[in-house]
């Protein structure tokens, strides 16, 4: 390892071409100038400055080093003055279902993070269930999650209205047994659907089942099955609402965080508006 204090007075001296001046330069006594380009010397066993030249100058092996040395000096300058500066320093882990990680959620995030550069966000999209199990076990400062009933610690909770969705192929309505579309088991929704359907007596089998949104609804425009999705999921894709398989009780978006102060709380308060507005519109 060579040490960019040694490195630093090898260098002074290249360029000034005189041991006073360089030790001016750097705030130090020639004497001590003198020793650290000793000990440089020393740990290389090779010598980087003929110092009978006047004014002094730089031997083979100083000259081979000096380039190597201005880098490693420059370098080491980046780092501290990066160091230095707090920006994305202050994280703050956010759990997201896949479908609110919207545009307007991600202007709310941009506004939040005008006010301070030090705040980072890490967000992570996923399935519900799994994001509030992450959540308990201290995974997220954060977390949006749905749930049957918003549970206690919440601190907002807004209705999430669900409907039936099919493709353009209406005749798939018909079909005995019922195709569906889901998400895996243990995903939202799905329990919901097999149940209402099984207390019409209707005869059904998962045809697809896919990890996130856009695979599922992906699923559904291409005509694989009938899936039960949130009104407000749903918008701009080439599906339909099928509102004779029956009404389904909405579900809750509910808002967990850590605290409801500082960072942490005034991106909570953020996040609920950006809730908010989704529900009104």
């Amino acid at each position: 390892m060579l040490d960019p204090r040694l490195l630093r007075s090898f260098v002074a001296i290249a360029d000034s071409g005189n041991f006073t001046l360089a030790a001016h330069r750097l705030n130090m006594t020639q004497s001590t100038i003198s020793q650290q380009l000793g000990r440089l010397e020393e740990v290389l066993g090779r010598d980087l400055i003929d110092r009978s030249a006047r004014p002094v100058r730089l031997t083979a092996a100083g000259e081979r080093l000096v380039g190597h040395a201005r880098r490693i000096l420059a370098l080491q300058d980046e780092a501290e003055l990066l160091l230095r500066d707090p920006a994305g320093t202050a994280p703050i882990h956010i759990g997201l279902p896949e479908d609110l990680a919207t545009g307007a959620m991600a202007e709310g995030f941009a506004r939040f993070m005008a006010g301070d550069k030090a705040i980072r966000l890490d967000v992570t999209t996923g399935l519900s269930r799994d994001l509030a199990t992450r959540y308990r076990d201290g995974e997220f400062d954060l977390a949006i999650v749905k749930e049957m009933a918003a549970g206690n610690g919440s601190l907002a909770a807004f209705p999430e209205p669900l409907g039936w969705f099919i493709g353009a192929d209406d005749a798939l309505v018909a079909r005995d047994p019922l195709p569906l579309v889901t998400f895996p088991p243990g995903g939202l929704y799905r329990d919901q659907m097999f149940d209402a359907l099984e207390r019409q007596g209707r005869r059904w089998y998962v045809a697809f089942s896919g990890s996130s949104l856009q695979s599922v609804l992906a699923a559904v425009e291409a005509g694989l099955g009938l899936s039960l999705l949130p009104v407000g999921a749903v918008r701009g894709a080439a599906v339909r609402e099928r509102p004779a398989f029956g009404p389904v009780a909405p579900m809750a978006i509910s808002l967990y965080a850590r605290t409801a102060d500082g960072a942490i709380g005034a991106l909570a308060d953020m996040v609920r508006d950006v809730l908010a507005e989704r529900r009104g519109r």
